[in-house]
């Protein structure tokens, strides 16, 4: 690893769950409460909103291009989310009932072990795939149930960076992170 600014940031990440990010090689995200602050908006028309915040998909974007499989997990319906993947070139999987076995489909296509998977979650519907992930990971403001069994929880609120803050630890801990430069390549 290196002493560049970018990874002094993680100077105080424990070696146990350095250890745990460096062997990831998918990374799944829940979506609402996650990559977003957990509000459902809807319109007049009952058109459901969400916001999504910039710094979290640019890391999305980021592990994908260092060759870690990124993949949005939700057990609700939209488009919003498939534009946002689409928009990032990421998996999405939409209306998942049982996140946990979505997760090992995709970690079986993948031919990886447990150990390389990454899932960062907040709630209840998340639990499954989180106890069987190498690496579990939520949100600052995560309920209970999901921090308790997390490996490491993020400083930043669902929606408000703790995306791109789980990515920068996962590229950090892989050697990546000092490889990033201003044009988005990743070396």
């Amino acid at each position: 690893m290196s002493d560049s600014p970018l990874d002094a940031a993680f100077a105080h990440v424990p070696a146990d769950i350095v250890a745990r990010a460096r062997r990831v090689r998918l990374a799944c995200f829940d979506v609402d409460g996650t990559l977003t602050d957990g509000a459902l908006t809807f319109d007049s028309d009952g058109r459901e909103l969400k916001t999504f915040h910039v710094h979290d998909g640019q890391g999305l974007v980021l592990l994908r291009k260092a060759g870690i499989a990124v993949a949005l997990i939700t057990a609700r319906q939209g488009s919003i989310v498939e534009r946002r993947a689409r928009d990032l070139g990421i998996d999405a999987y939409m209306h998942v009932a049982d996140k946990r076995a979505q997760v090992d489909r995709l970690r079986e296509a993948l031919g990886i072990e447990r150990e390389a998977v990454a899932f960062m979650g907040d709630d209840l519907a998340d639990i499954g795939a989180m106890r069987e992930a190498g690496f579990a990971v939520a949100p600052a403001d995560g309920h209970r149930c999901a921090a308790d069994v997390a490996h490491w929880q993020t400083t930043a609120r669902g929606g408000r960076g703790a995306g791109r803050e789980l990515c920068d630890l996962l590229l950090h801990a892989q050697g990546r992170l000092a490889g990033i430069h201003a044009d988005g390549r990743v070396s």
